[in-house]
């Protein structure tokens, strides 16, 4: 996806919140900058499952991690268990971005993964300008036409590497 005229790639694993991925999943945390916790506004449950799996997230990954809440299946609004504003109410309370998807009619799919990248792009790049700017001020990289002068060793009696 192009960010800001820049081309970024994203690597995504998905372990659909399943049990058996429990074990690894904070192996799946290390080195995340971006996370998007996905339930099922037909199943209460999936609703509920989310602080869990919030709380988990927030314990094993970078505190900078990006993280959506979305509620998918909004095409079956008429089977609907978790109304929306309880959806946006948890993302406020959280700090998240919501919105509300269907993977079924790819609704709001793509606009998730670009508001997810984007975010990462902004925290990513502030970084790497922070690092640069402690580097470039930490020690001044001599420019081209910068003159180091070492001394004068033409006087000097002793020779290179002599005792």
């Amino acid at each position: 996806m192009q960010v800001e005229g820049k081309i970024v790639k994203a690597q995504i694993w998905d372990t659909a919140g399943q049990e058996r991925y429990r074990a690894i999943t904070s192996a799946y945390y290390r080195g995340a900058v971006g996370a998007l916790l996905i339930y099922d506004i037909t199943k209460a449950q999936s609703f509920e499952n989310v602080r869990r799996w919030l709380r988990e997230l927030r314990e094993h990954a970078d505190a900078n991690i990006v993280i959506m809440l979305a509620g998918n299946k909004a095409d079956l609004h008429h089977h609907r268990a978790v109304q929306e504003t309880s959806g946006k109410k948890l993302a406020e309370q959280e700090g998240l971005v919501f919105l509300e998807t269907s993977a079924l009619e790819a609704y709001n799919v793509e606009k998730a993964f670009q508001m997810m990248l984007y975010d990462i792009y902004k925290i990513v790049s502030k970084k790497a300008l922070a690092a640069q700017e402690a580097a470039s001020s930490a020690a001044p990289v001599p420019s081209q036409s910068t003159t180091i002068k070492v001394g004068d060793y033409g006087n000097n009696s002793r020779k290179c590497c002599s005792g």
